[in-house]
Parts: structure tokens; sequence; C-alpha cells
């Protein structure tokens, strides 16, 4: 099994209402594209100056569902969302 988790920086114009529409955008990925087993979004409330406003973690069985999904019209459009949202992100990739 393939994880995949990214965290965001979410840019403070429209914070709040760009958040609640990254999360359902997000979670709308499950019924969207096959190979996505699992997703998991998570909106931050600590305080801490280091933390970041959203993260995800994902599953897929293999290192081709992650590619399968990277590349997926809905994945993409999604993407295409957040990047005209966030200041950045950070992602890990990994097999358990």
């Amino acid at each position: 099994m393939v994880k995949h988790i990214v965290i965001f920086d979410f840019k403070d114009e429209n914070k709040t209402e760009n958040l609640y529409k990254a999360k359902i955008m997000l979670e709308a990925l499950l019924d969207a594209v096959p190979t996505l087993r699992s997703i998991e979004v998570g909106l931050n409330f600590s305080n801490e100056e280091r933390a970041m406003d959203l993260s995800i973690i994902t599953a897929f069985d293999d290192k081709e569902g992650l590619n399968l999904y990277a590349n997926h019209p809905e994945h993409l459009e999604v993407v295409a969302f957040l990047k005209t949202v966030v200041n950045g992100s950070k992602v890990v990739d990994y097999i358990v």
C-alpha cells in the first residue's frame, strides 16, 4: 500500500471559505478516482507558528495507482484550484 500525504499553507484572503471548498473538492475525489482507496482531509486547529492549514492522507494499492490519481482529470481540477489559494505545500509518499 502507498500513502500520499500533503499539507497546505493557505493564503489569508478568503481563507475559511477556501479551506472548506478545498475539503469538499478533495473528499469528492474518493468517488471520482478509481485507484484512490481512502482519503482523510483535516482542517488545522493548532495555533503554533509552524502549523499548516489543511492536510490530506490518501491511500493507494501501489505507485501506479498514485500516478493515475495524480493525472486524473478530477484531481487536476482540484490542483488547479489549490494553486490559486495556497502559498505552498509539502508532500511525503511512502510504502507501508
